[in-house]
């Protein structure tokens, strides 16, 4: 039964999400159809601007994200507290980088005086796009929206161009986190149209890895930093190094790869020994993120106290949890 999304989402429980959109039917989103011969690559960098001009807009950073041919996959992280730090102007110059906003905004931003009611006006205008800025469903739908419409418009059709709205996971721990950024850097990996996180084009690793390389940067949507976790000058970065995690992408790249030298039993990564996570429980959760888990991902702690606040009696992927997750010491 589906879901209200005000359920799904919550900024209590975790600001992080995995979102997913797909295509309707046999609809291109990029990639090269084999059976009319047409190429849709040049659609990789619709959504890759509208990525990026959206991280302008919203108060929400950007993890990892990687575009396939007919599905994409984004891991975001809402930030609601910054808002509250942004003047009114600051509302409305953003949000108007996406919509014009009604007569009254125009007329404001021309300096022209207005009155009581037309300031009132703009004063509810703002209230409302002020709550806007930081949800999850209008900045998933400023993209899927644009994307629909630029498609049919050069495909000459109309109706549905995704199967649905988005599908969202809770990313309820650092460990979630993690792993749900290396399934989605790892997507073309496992699909077999590339080797290494290298060639693993339209994807946050393979711009992390070039990310001191000024290559159409201005093309490519900001990515949240990655650092330590006691990083003092950059409180919002994502508690992992870097160096570590393209490490643990390469390693486990190297393992669903058929034929592909390399394995995690030898030399277990770094971020798996922080993390305390099982070897075997990576690679099976890594590679069967959607199968695995549904709604929300995390320790089965939090995927059981998730349930109960929920009214729930049960949560999909606990039983996943329970072997991935390290299982708590018990003092003597």
């Amino acid at each position: 039964m589906t879901r209200a999304r005000a359920t799904l989402v919550s900024i209590d429980e975790t600001p992080y999400y995995h979102c997913t959109g797909r295509c309707v039917r046999r609809a291109f989103l990029c990639g090269h159809d084999k059976i009319d011969g047409r190429s849709y690559e040049h659609r990789r960098t619709w959504m890759q601007k509208r990525l990026s001009l959206l991280s302008e807009v919203f108060a929400i950073d950007l993890c990892a994200y990687a575009l396939m041919s007919n599905h994409y996959h984004l891991v975001i992280k809402l930030n609601p507290g910054v808002v509250e730090s942004w003047s009114d102007d600051e509302i409305i110059r953003r949000w108007t980088k996406v919509f014009s906003g009604p007569n009254v905004v125009q007329q404001y931003l021309a300096g022209k005086s207005l009155s009581p009611a037309e300031s009132a006006q703009l004063g509810t205008c703002v209230a409302q796009w002020r709550e806007r800025v930081c949800s999850l469903s209008w900045f998933m739908r400023c993209l899927n929206q644009y994307i629909a419409r630029m498609a049919n418009i050069e495909d000459s059709c109309t109706g549905h161009f995704w199967e649905g709205r988005f599908s969202s996971q809770a990313l309820l721990d650092e460990t979630a986190l993690l792993t749900a950024m290396a399934y989605v850097d790892l997507n073309p990996v496992r699909a077999g149209i590339a080797k290494s996180i290298a060639d693993s084009d339209y994807t946050s690793a393979q711009d992390r890895l070039q990310e001191t390389v000024p290559d159409s940067a201005a093309l490519k949507p900001k990515l949240i930093s990655l650092a330590n976790a006691a990083s003092d000058d950059a409180p919002n970065d994502l508690p992992f190094n870097v160096r570590d995690y393209l490490e643990l992408l390469d390693t486990t790249g190297r393992c669903v790869v058929p034929g592909k030298r390399g394995a995690i039993a030898g030399t277990q990564p770094r971020l798996l020994q922080q993390m305390g996570v099982s070897v075997d429980g990576w690679l099976t959760t890594v590679t069967q993120l959607h199968r695995r888990y549904e709604l929300a991902i995390g320790s089965p702690g939090r995927l059981q106290a998730l349930a109960i606040r929920q009214g729930k009696r049960w949560v999909w992927g606990l039983s996943q949890a329970r072997r991935f997750y390290p299982a708590p010491s018990i003092s003597h």
